[in-house]
């Protein structure tokens, strides 16, 4: 379960071979005690949550990141490792 990113505590990461529960592309999200997978690029919550301040900073990751989560996506089906993203700044 590799971390891809880290910011404003939250951690974010992308598992190997993880179409088989969620077919669509997306990622794990981890801040304190919460957590969500976060489908990709639309950046909406499949499942958990996140309290709303860091969900909108998630967001705006995302938004920022989209073209290399997808990149990431492909690598990590396929099993290869993926590539760490920078954080928000």
């Amino acid at each position: 379960m590799p971390t891809i990113s880290m910011f404003y505590g939250i951690i974010i990461r992308m598992y190997f071979f993880d179409n088989q529960q969620h077919s669509s592309p997306h990622i794990h999200v981890h801040y304190q005690d919460d957590s969500a997978i976060i489908e990709l690029p639309s950046g909406v919550i499949i499942e958990g949550k996140l309290p709303k301040a860091k969900l909108k900073l998630v967001e705006a990751w995302v938004e920022i990141h989209k073209d290399e989560l997808m990149a990431d996506w492909q690598l990590a089906i396929s099993g290869e490792p993926v590539f760490k993203i920078d954080p928000l700044k």
